[in-house]
Protein backbone atom coordinates (compact mmCIF):
# COMPACT_ATOMS: atom_id res chain seq x y z
CA UNK A 1 0.00 0.00 0.00
CA UNK A 2 1.38 3.42 -1.08
CA UNK A 3 1.93 6.00 1.38
CA UNK A 4 0.05 9.40 1.32
CA UNK A 5 2.07 12.17 0.49
CA UNK A 6 1.59 14.22 3.21
CA UNK A 7 2.26 11.69 5.91
CA UNK A 8 5.34 11.50 7.81
CA UNK A 9 5.49 7.96 9.04
CA UNK A 10 3.79 4.44 8.75
CA UNK A 11 0.36 4.12 6.71
CA UNK A 12 -2.15 3.75 9.40
CA UNK A 13 -4.54 0.31 8.53
CA UNK A 14 -6.66 0.69 11.36
CA UNK A 15 -10.78 0.39 10.27
CA UNK A 16 -11.02 3.77 12.31
CA UNK A 17 -8.34 5.14 9.69
CA UNK A 18 -10.12 3.73 6.04
CA UNK A 19 -13.17 5.03 7.59
CA UNK A 20 -11.44 8.14 7.26
CA UNK A 21 -9.86 8.27 4.52
CA UNK A 22 -13.23 7.13 2.20
CA UNK A 23 -15.35 9.68 3.79
CA UNK A 24 -12.41 12.71 2.56
CA UNK A 25 -11.22 11.24 -0.20
CA UNK A 26 -14.92 10.61 -1.67
CA UNK A 27 -15.22 10.46 -5.53
CA UNK A 28 -11.81 12.15 -6.02
CA UNK A 29 -10.51 9.31 -8.06
CA UNK A 30 -12.86 9.11 -10.31
CA UNK A 31 -13.21 12.94 -11.01
CA UNK A 32 -9.33 13.27 -11.10
CA UNK A 33 -8.96 11.29 -14.19
CA UNK A 34 -10.34 13.98 -15.98
CA UNK A 35 -7.14 16.69 -14.27
CA UNK A 36 -4.76 13.52 -15.14
CA UNK A 37 -3.40 15.13 -18.67
CA UNK A 38 -2.99 18.87 -16.86
CA UNK A 39 -1.59 17.34 -13.55
CA UNK A 40 1.19 16.23 -16.33
CA UNK A 41 1.50 19.28 -18.01
CA UNK A 42 1.60 21.55 -14.57
CA UNK A 43 4.16 18.83 -13.71
CA UNK A 44 6.62 19.45 -16.43
CA UNK A 45 6.87 23.16 -16.31
CA UNK A 46 7.37 23.15 -12.72
CA UNK A 47 10.39 21.04 -13.44
CA UNK A 48 11.33 23.11 -15.94
CA UNK A 49 11.35 26.09 -14.44
CA UNK A 50 12.83 24.34 -11.16
CA UNK A 51 16.20 23.30 -13.70
CA UNK A 52 16.46 26.80 -14.76
CA UNK A 53 16.07 27.97 -11.04
CA UNK A 54 18.94 25.90 -10.37
CA UNK A 55 16.84 23.21 -8.07
CA UNK A 56 17.52 20.51 -10.32
CA UNK A 57 20.67 19.18 -12.14
CA UNK A 58 20.64 19.59 -15.71
CA UNK A 59 20.85 16.08 -16.51
CA UNK A 60 17.76 15.53 -14.19
CA UNK A 61 15.66 17.68 -16.21
CA UNK A 62 15.35 15.19 -19.11
CA UNK A 63 14.92 11.87 -17.21
CA UNK A 64 12.40 13.35 -15.40
CA UNK A 65 10.63 15.12 -18.67
CA UNK A 66 10.77 11.57 -20.25
CA UNK A 67 9.57 9.63 -17.29
CA UNK A 68 6.10 12.51 -17.19
CA UNK A 69 5.47 12.62 -21.63
CA UNK A 70 5.26 8.29 -20.73
CA UNK A 71 2.35 8.87 -18.05
CA UNK A 72 1.06 11.51 -20.39
CA UNK A 73 1.01 8.93 -23.55
CA UNK A 74 -0.88 6.37 -21.18
CA UNK A 75 -3.41 8.94 -20.26
CA UNK A 76 -3.69 9.58 -23.61
CA UNK A 77 -3.81 6.17 -24.34
CA UNK A 78 -6.46 5.13 -21.63
CA UNK A 79 -3.88 3.10 -19.72
CA UNK A 80 -3.81 6.03 -16.89
CA UNK A 81 -5.87 4.65 -13.64
CA UNK A 82 -5.37 5.86 -9.82
CA UNK A 83 -5.34 3.04 -7.44
CA UNK A 84 -7.80 2.48 -4.56
CA UNK A 85 -4.43 2.77 -2.46
CA UNK A 86 -3.71 6.31 -4.08
CA UNK A 87 -5.82 9.31 -3.02
CA UNK A 88 -5.65 11.43 -5.70
CA UNK A 89 -4.24 12.09 -9.43
CA UNK A 90 -1.02 14.14 -7.83
CA UNK A 91 -0.63 10.82 -5.73
CA UNK A 92 -0.93 8.74 -8.54
CA UNK A 93 1.40 10.15 -10.86
CA UNK A 94 4.47 11.26 -8.30
CA UNK A 95 4.56 7.38 -7.15
CA UNK A 96 4.38 6.61 -10.78
CA UNK A 97 7.23 8.41 -11.70
CA UNK A 98 9.31 7.73 -8.29
CA UNK A 99 8.43 4.02 -9.24
CA UNK A 100 10.28 4.15 -12.12
CA UNK A 101 13.14 6.71 -11.44
CA UNK A 102 13.84 6.16 -7.55
CA UNK A 103 14.58 9.20 -5.84
CA UNK A 104 14.93 11.56 -8.54
CA UNK A 105 10.70 11.32 -9.20
CA UNK A 106 10.95 12.56 -5.63
CA UNK A 107 12.42 15.55 -6.74
CA UNK A 108 9.82 16.92 -8.72
CA UNK A 109 7.48 18.19 -5.22
CA UNK A 110 10.18 20.70 -4.56
CA UNK A 111 8.29 24.07 -3.96
CA UNK A 112 4.41 23.28 -4.14
CA UNK A 113 2.03 21.95 -2.34
CA UNK A 114 -0.80 19.55 -3.74
CA UNK A 115 -3.37 22.32 -3.25
CA UNK A 116 -1.41 24.84 -5.81
CA UNK A 117 -1.31 21.71 -7.81
CA UNK A 118 -4.73 20.98 -7.89
CA UNK A 119 -5.38 24.48 -8.60
CA UNK A 120 -3.27 24.77 -11.43
CA UNK A 121 -4.67 21.42 -12.98
CA UNK A 122 -8.15 22.74 -12.47
CA UNK A 123 -7.27 25.97 -14.34
CA UNK A 124 -5.85 23.75 -17.17
CA UNK A 125 -8.95 22.16 -17.38
CA UNK A 126 -11.21 24.51 -16.92
CA UNK A 127 -9.40 26.41 -19.83
CA UNK A 128 -9.27 23.31 -22.23
CA UNK A 129 -13.28 22.63 -21.11
CA UNK A 130 -14.35 26.69 -22.11
CA UNK A 131 -12.45 26.22 -25.09
CA UNK A 132 -15.29 23.07 -26.04
CA UNK A 133 -17.94 24.87 -25.49
CA UNK A 134 -17.32 27.94 -27.18
CA UNK A 135 -16.92 25.80 -30.25
CA UNK A 136 -20.20 23.96 -29.95
CA UNK A 137 -21.84 26.68 -28.57
CA UNK A 138 -20.48 28.34 -31.98
CA UNK A 139 -21.86 25.28 -33.97
CA UNK A 140 -25.52 25.84 -32.39
CA UNK A 141 -24.93 29.87 -33.52
CA UNK A 142 -24.13 28.98 -37.04
CA UNK A 143 -27.11 26.44 -37.44
CA UNK A 144 -29.71 28.88 -35.94
CA UNK A 145 -28.50 31.72 -37.91
CA UNK A 146 -28.71 29.38 -41.31
CA UNK A 147 -32.55 28.61 -40.09
CA UNK A 148 -33.11 32.27 -39.70
CA UNK A 149 -31.98 33.12 -43.09
CA UNK A 150 -33.74 30.02 -44.45
CA UNK A 151 -36.82 31.07 -42.81
CA UNK A 152 -36.82 35.20 -42.25
CA UNK A 153 -40.22 35.44 -44.55
CA UNK A 154 -42.27 33.07 -42.60
CA UNK A 155 -44.57 34.35 -40.08
CA UNK A 156 -44.80 33.39 -37.03
CA UNK A 157 -46.92 34.48 -33.78
CA UNK A 158 -45.44 35.98 -30.84
CA UNK A 159 -46.80 36.22 -27.90
CA UNK A 160 -46.39 38.35 -24.56
CA UNK A 161 -48.34 36.57 -21.19
CA UNK A 162 -48.70 33.77 -23.77
CA UNK A 163 -51.62 36.26 -25.22
CA UNK A 164 -51.11 36.50 -29.26
CA UNK A 165 -49.68 39.97 -29.32
CA UNK A 166 -47.61 41.07 -32.61
CA UNK A 167 -46.19 40.10 -35.87
CA UNK A 168 -43.08 37.80 -34.86
CA UNK A 169 -41.02 35.86 -37.64
CA UNK A 170 -39.14 32.13 -37.24
CA UNK A 171 -36.32 34.20 -38.71
CA UNK A 172 -36.82 36.54 -35.94
CA UNK A 173 -36.95 34.04 -33.40
CA UNK A 174 -33.91 31.85 -34.58
CA UNK A 175 -31.81 34.45 -34.67
CA UNK A 176 -32.74 35.96 -31.20
CA UNK A 177 -31.21 32.48 -29.65
CA UNK A 178 -28.11 33.46 -31.87
CA UNK A 179 -27.74 36.70 -30.39
CA UNK A 180 -28.30 34.97 -26.69
CA UNK A 181 -25.63 32.72 -27.44
CA UNK A 182 -23.41 35.83 -27.92
CA UNK A 183 -23.69 37.19 -24.88
CA UNK A 184 -23.36 33.63 -23.30
CA UNK A 185 -20.12 33.71 -24.90
CA UNK A 186 -19.00 37.01 -23.58
CA UNK A 187 -19.70 35.91 -20.17
CA UNK A 188 -17.68 32.49 -20.84
CA UNK A 189 -14.75 34.87 -21.83
CA UNK A 190 -14.44 36.76 -18.56
CA UNK A 191 -14.98 33.75 -16.65
CA UNK A 192 -12.00 32.38 -18.65
CA UNK A 193 -10.06 35.39 -17.68
CA UNK A 194 -10.38 34.35 -14.31
CA UNK A 195 -9.43 30.80 -15.29
CA UNK A 196 -6.21 31.69 -17.25
CA UNK A 197 -4.27 32.90 -14.38
CA UNK A 198 -1.13 30.78 -12.58
CA UNK A 199 -1.43 29.67 -8.90
CA UNK A 200 1.02 27.65 -9.86
CA UNK A 201 4.22 28.68 -7.11
CA UNK A 202 2.04 30.07 -4.75
CA UNK A 203 2.02 26.35 -2.14
CA UNK A 204 -0.14 25.76 0.90
CA UNK A 205 -1.22 29.46 0.32
CA UNK A 206 1.69 30.99 1.71
CA UNK A 207 4.53 30.77 -0.76
CA UNK A 208 8.01 29.61 -0.16
CA UNK A 209 11.85 30.08 0.63
CA UNK A 210 12.56 28.48 -2.30
CA UNK A 211 13.90 30.84 -5.37
CA UNK A 212 10.93 29.92 -8.00
CA UNK A 213 10.26 31.67 -10.88
CA UNK A 214 6.45 32.34 -11.50
CA UNK A 215 6.83 34.24 -14.03
CA UNK A 216 8.66 30.98 -16.04
CA UNK A 217 5.69 28.57 -15.34
CA UNK A 218 2.98 31.20 -16.35
CA UNK A 219 4.74 31.84 -19.76
CA UNK A 220 5.11 27.96 -19.94
CA UNK A 221 1.55 27.34 -19.59
CA UNK A 222 0.60 29.79 -22.05
CA UNK A 223 -1.30 31.38 -18.91
CA UNK A 224 -1.80 35.15 -19.22
CA UNK A 225 -0.88 36.59 -15.99
CA UNK A 226 -0.08 35.50 -12.59
CA UNK A 227 -2.17 35.06 -9.39
CA UNK A 228 0.29 37.07 -7.61
CA UNK A 229 -0.51 37.12 -4.02
CA UNK A 230 -0.24 33.61 -2.51
CA UNK A 231 -3.22 33.81 -0.24
CA UNK A 232 -5.47 34.96 -3.06
CA UNK A 233 -4.18 32.28 -5.08
CA UNK A 234 -6.07 29.30 -3.03
CA UNK A 235 -8.82 31.89 -2.26
CA UNK A 236 -9.38 32.17 -5.93
CA UNK A 237 -10.32 28.35 -5.55
CA UNK A 238 -13.93 28.12 -5.61
CA UNK A 239 -14.51 31.95 -7.19
CA UNK A 240 -13.29 30.74 -10.28
CA UNK A 241 -15.38 27.93 -10.28
CA UNK A 242 -18.34 29.99 -9.13
CA UNK A 243 -17.53 32.32 -12.86
CA UNK A 244 -17.86 29.54 -14.76
CA UNK A 245 -20.53 27.88 -13.79
CA UNK A 246 -22.61 31.27 -13.81
CA UNK A 247 -21.27 31.66 -17.57
CA UNK A 248 -22.16 28.12 -17.99
CA UNK A 249 -25.54 29.25 -15.96
CA UNK A 250 -26.00 31.82 -18.87
CA UNK A 251 -25.49 29.21 -21.53
CA UNK A 252 -28.04 27.30 -19.60
CA UNK A 253 -30.61 29.41 -19.43
CA UNK A 254 -30.77 30.30 -23.39
CA UNK A 255 -31.09 26.75 -23.91
CA UNK A 256 -33.53 25.55 -20.82
CA UNK A 257 -36.14 28.81 -22.84
CA UNK A 258 -35.34 27.35 -26.12
CA UNK A 259 -36.69 24.31 -25.18
CA UNK A 260 -39.58 25.30 -23.67
CA UNK A 261 -40.40 27.24 -26.67
CA UNK A 262 -40.00 24.04 -29.14
CA UNK A 263 -41.87 22.24 -26.00
CA UNK A 264 -44.98 24.33 -26.98
CA UNK A 265 -44.45 24.91 -30.61
CA UNK A 266 -44.49 21.29 -30.84
CA UNK A 267 -47.38 20.79 -29.02
CA UNK A 268 -50.82 20.27 -31.45
CA UNK A 269 -52.48 23.47 -30.50
CA UNK A 270 -49.58 25.53 -31.63
CA UNK A 271 -48.31 22.84 -34.90
CA UNK A 272 -45.83 25.56 -35.83
CA UNK A 273 -42.75 22.75 -35.51
CA UNK A 274 -42.04 18.94 -36.51
CA UNK A 275 -39.20 16.63 -35.92
CA UNK A 276 -38.78 13.15 -37.59
CA UNK A 277 -39.89 10.12 -35.39
CA UNK A 278 -36.66 9.18 -33.89
CA UNK A 279 -36.22 12.44 -32.30
CA UNK A 280 -39.33 12.07 -30.46
CA UNK A 281 -40.66 9.19 -28.57
CA UNK A 282 -43.49 7.54 -27.90
CA UNK A 283 -46.35 6.12 -25.32
CA UNK A 284 -46.87 2.87 -23.73
CA UNK A 285 -50.32 3.33 -23.88
CA UNK A 286 -51.47 6.51 -26.91
CA UNK A 287 -50.19 5.17 -29.92
CA UNK A 288 -50.55 8.76 -31.33
CA UNK A 289 -47.93 10.37 -28.90
CA UNK A 290 -44.56 11.90 -30.23
CA UNK A 291 -43.40 13.64 -26.86
CA UNK A 292 -40.41 16.36 -27.01
CA UNK A 293 -38.38 14.28 -24.32
CA UNK A 294 -34.97 15.44 -26.24
CA UNK A 295 -36.13 19.34 -25.49
CA UNK A 296 -37.71 18.48 -22.52
CA UNK A 297 -34.43 16.48 -20.80
CA UNK A 298 -32.36 19.84 -21.78
CA UNK A 299 -35.01 21.94 -20.15
CA UNK A 300 -34.39 20.33 -16.98
CA UNK A 301 -30.58 19.28 -17.02
CA UNK A 302 -29.99 23.18 -17.94
CA UNK A 303 -32.24 23.99 -14.96
CA UNK A 304 -29.86 21.96 -12.70
CA UNK A 305 -27.13 23.83 -14.18
CA UNK A 306 -28.49 27.27 -13.43
CA UNK A 307 -28.60 25.91 -9.63
CA UNK A 308 -24.60 25.42 -9.40
CA UNK A 309 -23.84 29.14 -8.39
CA UNK A 310 -26.11 29.15 -5.44
CA UNK A 311 -24.38 25.64 -4.72
CA UNK A 312 -20.91 26.82 -4.97
CA UNK A 313 -21.69 30.45 -3.09
CA UNK A 314 -23.49 28.35 -0.18
CA UNK A 315 -20.41 25.89 -0.16
CA UNK A 316 -17.88 29.13 0.09
CA UNK A 317 -19.76 31.03 1.95
CA UNK A 318 -17.97 32.46 5.45
CA UNK A 319 -14.61 30.59 4.78
CA UNK A 320 -12.06 32.43 6.26
CA UNK A 321 -9.22 32.88 4.00
CA UNK A 322 -6.61 29.61 3.48
CA UNK A 323 -7.70 26.15 1.89
CA UNK A 324 -10.25 24.69 3.08
CA UNK A 325 -11.24 20.54 2.14
CA UNK A 326 -14.67 22.16 1.99
CA UNK A 327 -13.71 22.75 -1.35
CA UNK A 328 -13.12 19.50 -2.23
CA UNK A 329 -17.04 18.87 -2.59
CA UNK A 330 -17.24 21.87 -5.51
CA UNK A 331 -15.20 19.39 -8.05
CA UNK A 332 -18.07 16.99 -7.57
CA UNK A 333 -20.69 19.31 -9.24
CA UNK A 334 -18.39 21.14 -11.44
CA UNK A 335 -16.54 18.49 -13.19
CA UNK A 336 -19.67 16.67 -14.72
CA UNK A 337 -21.37 20.05 -15.73
CA UNK A 338 -18.78 20.76 -18.93
CA UNK A 339 -20.12 17.19 -20.48
CA UNK A 340 -24.01 17.99 -19.31
CA UNK A 341 -23.80 21.21 -20.94
CA UNK A 342 -21.74 19.88 -24.12
CA UNK A 343 -24.52 17.37 -24.36
CA UNK A 344 -27.11 19.71 -24.55
CA UNK A 345 -25.72 21.78 -27.04
CA UNK A 346 -24.54 18.47 -29.30
CA UNK A 347 -28.25 17.54 -28.87
CA UNK A 348 -29.95 20.97 -29.52
CA UNK A 349 -27.33 21.12 -32.99
CA UNK A 350 -28.95 18.26 -33.61
CA UNK A 351 -32.55 18.76 -33.35
CA UNK A 352 -32.05 22.03 -35.18
CA UNK A 353 -30.66 19.92 -38.09
CA UNK A 354 -33.80 18.18 -38.86
CA UNK A 355 -36.55 20.76 -37.42
CA UNK A 356 -39.84 20.91 -40.39
CA UNK A 357 -41.24 24.55 -39.47
CA UNK A 358 -45.10 24.90 -40.86
CA UNK A 359 -45.22 27.83 -43.51
CA UNK A 360 -48.77 29.12 -43.47
CA UNK A 361 -49.82 29.58 -39.98
CA UNK A 362 -51.01 32.96 -39.65
CA UNK A 363 -53.82 32.08 -42.11
CA UNK A 364 -55.40 30.92 -39.55
CA UNK A 365 -58.47 32.57 -38.39
CA UNK A 366 -57.54 32.88 -34.39
CA UNK A 367 -54.54 35.00 -35.60
CA UNK A 368 -56.29 37.93 -37.22
CA UNK A 369 -55.66 40.54 -34.25
CA UNK A 370 -52.07 39.86 -34.79
CA UNK A 371 -51.95 42.50 -37.36
CA UNK A 372 -53.90 45.00 -34.85
CA UNK A 373 -50.60 47.01 -34.61
CA UNK A 374 -49.76 47.15 -37.89
CA UNK A 375 -53.20 48.51 -38.65
CA UNK A 376 -52.52 51.33 -36.08
CA UNK A 377 -49.10 52.15 -37.35
CA UNK A 378 -50.62 52.25 -40.55
CA UNK A 379 -52.44 54.85 -39.45
CA UNK A 380 -49.88 57.10 -37.54
CA UNK A 381 -47.83 57.19 -41.01
CA UNK A 382 -51.22 58.74 -42.35
CA UNK A 383 -51.16 61.21 -40.09
CA UNK A 384 -53.68 59.76 -37.14
CA UNK A 385 -52.39 60.79 -33.69
CA UNK A 386 -51.07 57.72 -32.01
CA UNK A 387 -54.09 57.55 -29.52
CA UNK A 388 -56.81 58.25 -31.77
CA UNK A 389 -54.90 55.57 -33.82
CA UNK A 390 -55.04 53.04 -31.21
CA UNK A 391 -58.88 53.83 -29.92
CA UNK A 392 -59.99 53.88 -33.88
CA UNK A 393 -58.59 49.76 -34.20
CA UNK A 394 -59.68 48.97 -30.41
CA UNK A 395 -63.19 50.31 -31.93
CA UNK A 396 -63.35 48.17 -34.72
CA UNK A 397 -62.21 44.93 -33.41
CA UNK A 398 -65.11 45.30 -30.91
CA UNK A 399 -67.70 46.03 -33.79
CA UNK A 400 -66.43 43.03 -35.96
CA UNK A 401 -65.23 45.37 -38.69
CA UNK A 402 -61.09 44.82 -38.15
CA UNK A 403 -59.73 44.30 -41.47
CA UNK A 404 -55.76 43.28 -41.67
CA UNK A 405 -53.53 44.52 -44.24
CA UNK A 406 -52.30 42.78 -46.78
CA UNK A 407 -48.23 43.19 -45.91
CA UNK A 408 -46.19 43.43 -43.52
CA UNK A 409 -44.00 45.63 -43.03
CA UNK A 410 -41.02 46.50 -40.88
CA UNK A 411 -37.79 47.84 -41.39
CA UNK A 412 -35.82 48.90 -38.47
CA UNK A 413 -32.56 47.14 -37.19
CA UNK A 414 -33.39 43.79 -35.64
CA UNK A 415 -37.49 43.78 -36.63
CA UNK A 416 -39.28 40.96 -39.17
CA UNK A 417 -38.01 43.02 -42.16
CA UNK A 418 -34.52 43.39 -40.67
CA UNK A 419 -32.80 40.88 -38.93
CA UNK A 420 -29.59 41.94 -39.01
CA UNK A 421 -27.70 38.75 -39.36
CA UNK A 422 -24.49 39.71 -40.38
CA UNK A 423 -24.21 42.31 -37.34
CA UNK A 424 -24.90 39.31 -35.21
CA UNK A 425 -22.30 37.02 -37.28
CA UNK A 426 -19.94 40.01 -36.68
CA UNK A 427 -20.48 40.41 -32.61
CA UNK A 428 -20.00 36.34 -32.74
CA UNK A 429 -16.99 36.52 -34.41
CA UNK A 430 -14.95 39.32 -32.05
CA UNK A 431 -16.26 37.78 -28.99
CA UNK A 432 -14.75 34.73 -29.96
CA UNK A 433 -11.53 36.17 -31.12
CA UNK A 434 -10.84 37.27 -27.62
CA UNK A 435 -10.04 33.69 -26.45
CA UNK A 436 -6.49 32.87 -26.92
CA UNK A 437 -6.77 29.25 -27.75
CA UNK A 438 -4.20 29.22 -30.68
CA UNK A 439 -1.54 30.74 -28.45
CA UNK A 440 -2.34 28.27 -25.12
CA UNK A 441 -2.13 25.25 -27.88
CA UNK A 442 1.51 26.10 -29.04
CA UNK A 443 2.32 26.61 -25.31
CA UNK A 444 1.23 23.28 -24.13
CA UNK A 445 2.59 21.72 -27.47
CA UNK A 446 5.75 22.92 -26.88
CA UNK A 447 6.22 21.26 -23.25
CA UNK A 448 5.62 18.40 -24.66
CA UNK A 449 7.94 18.26 -27.50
Amino acid sequence: MQQKLWQKGALEKSDLAQQVEAFTVGNDRVLDLKLAPFDVLGSLAHIQMLSECGLLEKDELPILQEGLKEIFKDIQNNQFEIGASTEDVHSEVEFRLTNKLQELGKKIHSGRSRNDQVLVDLKLYTRYEIEQIVLKTEQLFDILIQLAEKHKDTLLPGYTHLQIAMISSFGLWFSAYAESLVDDIDQLYAAFKISNKNPLGSGAGYGGSLPLNRRRTTELLGFENLNYNVVYAQMNRGKMEKSVATAIASIAATLSRMSMDMCLYMNQNFGFVKFPDVLTTGSSIMPHKKNPDVWELIRAKCNKLQNLPTQFTNILTNLPSGYHRDMQLIKEDYIPSFQTIKDCLDIAHTMFEHIEVKTDILNDEKYLYLYSVEVVNQLVLDGVPFREAYIQVGQDIESGNFKKPSTVAHTHEGSVGNLCLDEIIKMKNETIKQFPFEKIHQKLDELLK
